[in-house]
């Protein structure tokens, strides 16, 4: 088959893996197309963690056809017994003669033994066909994998003079609804939301995905992604909104009292109290992250006020911004984005790459990737 035919089916597959951005949670995204012929039988992709991976979906759509096919995959199948059977065993089991893969997986239990279990099954294997591609999607899997950390996408809404709001505090609504609605698949996509006790006090929010499951175009009900409040002292109140509210909300905090903690347990909340012996009085961004990981987050959206956005970018946690601008000015007294007191001259400058820019109604969305120095 000639590699113009390998880039356009892995091109396909990439975009069925986007199908499953709002489910797979915590298995990445992954997308498989079987080809016979020159021509696409079947295709599938990783469902609800616990259900059919993308290869073992597409199997069961092509049946007995399956047989002499080329599987494309945008990650190598996994190997190992996890929630489910290992991919490897069902494209052996069904007759397939190639695997074309996009990448090579991450993750340490599979590593490249997917490949060999593949390859001494006498199953060709061709890797790497689009591989920035896949790994542009899984940015939060990856990271997780490789850092032992979650991807940080940070998302800020500023007038077009990068205030958030008036020196009061006012501040709805800067951007319209368009933008606004556009944030809810941000959090539909993401594992975590994350903020601080600053904003939980000042707006009392929900942190939740709004959209329903025709928006999303998916099948069963919509998932709530794990809410995070970043609470040093224990000043949420036990009647916050977000506690009440479906899915789970973790409060990290360096406040042991145990009376304060099993108030916020018992109205709802997770508490993780992140020893401060070492860290002095401010809380270990990087230790809350971590712990994040380790229950298996990818990807966090954060929604906070300008002190907590700017630690995450200073500390070189935040790998991400989601900047929403609207036209309007709010003034030199207005609050500004980021909290960025370390920067003192132009070579302290934090370094952008813009990803993309494009209207969301009247107003400007940019993602801008941090780049490290």
């Amino acid at each position: 088959m000639e590699d113009s035919q390998h880039l356009e089916f892995m091109a396909r597959a990439i975009q069925i893996a986007k199908r499953g951005q709002y489910i797979t949670h915590p298995n990445p995204y992954v997308g498989c197309l079987l080809v016979k012929d020159g021509q696409v039988i079947s295709e599938g992709f990783t469902q609800l963690a616990g259900h059919d991976h993308a290869e073992v979906n597409a199997l069961k759509k092509a049946g007995e056809s399956a047989k002499g096919a080329t599987a494309y995959v945008t990650l190598e199948p996994c190997s190992y017994t996890g929630r489910t059977p290992p991919c490897t065993s069902a494209l052996i089991k069904a007759g397939i003669s190639n695997v074309v893969i996009a990448m090579q997986d991450p993750n340490p239990k599979v590593a490249g033994s997917g490949i060999a279990l593949l390859e001494a099954a006498g199953i060709k294997v061709i890797s790497g066909v689009l591989e920035n591609q896949a790994r542009a999607i899984n940015v939060g899997f990856i990271k997780r994998m490789e850092k032992k950390l979650p991807f940080v996408r940070v998302k800020m809404a500023t007038s077009l003079d990068g205030k958030t709001a008036l020196s009061s505090g006012e501040s709805k609504w800067i951007t319209g609804e368009a933008a606004r609605h556009d944030v809810q698949f941000w959090r539909a996509k993401s594992s975590a939301i994350l903020t601080g006790i600053g904003t939980v006090l000042a707006d009392d929010p929900s942190l939740t995905v709004r959209l329903d499951t025709q928006a999303l175009q998916i099948e069963g009900d919509v998932r709530q992604p794990v809410r995070v409040i970043l609470d040093s002292q224990l000043r949420c109140p036990t009647n916050a909104k977000l506690l009440a509210l479906p899915g789970q909300t973790v409060i990290y905090t360096l406040n042991s009292s145990l009376d304060k903690i099993k108030a916020l347990e018992k109205a709802g909340a997770d508490v993780v109290v992140i020893s401060s012996e070492q860290q002095g009085e401010a809380m270990s961004l990087k230790a809350v992250m971590e712990d994040l990981a380790k229950r298996e987050i990818n990807e966090i959206h954060t929604e906070a006020g300008a002190k907590l956005c700017g630690s995450l970018i200073q500390e070189g946690l935040a790998d991400e911004l989601l900047l929403y601008m609207a036209p309007h000015l709010l003034g030199s007294d207005g609050l500004g984005a980021f909290h960025l007191p370390n920067i003192k001259t132009m070579q302290d400058r934090i370094d952008l790459k813009i990803k993309d820019i494009r209207a969301i109604g009247d107003d400007w969305r940019i993602i801008a990737s941090l780049t490290q120095k």
